[in-house]
């Protein structure tokens, strides 16, 4: 099949989300955003509103958005909420609201997507997933806990649908300059030096930026990664693997 990719990205209206819809409608796809809120005005995405931890309201968004579009042949799960806190500071509801958005959602939205992409010769999904999956982060016990989830999923899933003809893969950034980061940072009692240490802990030295991880799901959805499913694609300026001497 040719002819531009229909795309439908959850969380697609801010941060990582909408850099990844710019990015793939950079090359004519048709892309929409399943979200909360709409994108900034004059972003050519179009919208469509849900909650994915609601499931009835997933499934319908899913069906407006594929016949809107005449097919699917690619999904992004790039929704998600953060969490601070040890493994006691955050309480039972906390912990029910992460999973919930962060790998229950996944699931919500992809089972509603796969009849569809089942019938796309090019049908790919990429989950955002975060470096939070591998390393041992301090503070970050709930929402590492989701992304480890989001990690093994994502393989589960690759091998589940790998005979379907769906390929699954996703990337795990590093710390990316998103609202949500710039949120923890307007927080912090003193932003600045936050700031600093966020962007010393990754040897490059600098936050991620979220058009660096949208090139990234851009290519393990786009054809050039016809090959590649099952792989965990880490754009973390070395955070996962260098070990640099302090200076």
């Amino acid at each position: 099949m040719t002819g531009p990719l229909k795309v439908l990205i959850s969380g697609g209206s801010s941060g990582i989300g909408l850099a990844t819809a710019l990015r793939f409608a950079a090359d004519g796809a048709a892309v929409f955003s399943l979200d909360l809120v709409p994108p900034p005005d004059g972003v050519p995405v179009r919208h469509v509103r849900a909650d994915v931890a609601d499931d009835v309201a997933v499934r319908g968004a899913v069906e407006r958005a594929v016949t809107d579009l005449g097919g699917l042949d690619v999904l992004v799960n790039n929704s998600g909420i953060g969490a601070t806190g040890t493994v006691e500071e955050n309480g039972d509801d906390d912990w029910q609201r992460v999973l919930d958005v962060n790998v229950i959602g996944i699931a919500r939205v992809t089972r509603a997507a796969l009849p569809h992409l089942r019938r796309s010769s090019r049908a790919a999904v990429v989950n955002t997933c975060s470096i939070a999956a591998t390393l041992g982060l301090p503070r970050r016990a709930l929402y590492s806990a989701s992304k480890g989830a989001v990690l093994s999923l994502t393989l589960a899933m690759a091998a589940d649908h790998v005979h379907e003809g769906i390929r699954v893969n996703c990337v795990t950034p590093g710390t990316v300059d998103t609202p949500w980061v710039g949120r923890l940072l307007a927080a912090a009692a003193d932003p600045a030096a936050e700031r600093a240490a966020l962007a010393a802990r990754q040897p490059l030295g600098r936050l991620i930026t979220p058009e660096e991880v949208a090139e990234a799901i851009h290519y393990l959805a786009g054809p050039a990664a016809g090959s590649t499913t099952g792989a965990v694609l880490a754009v973390d300026g070395g955070m996962q693997t260098l070990r640099l001497p302090q200076p």
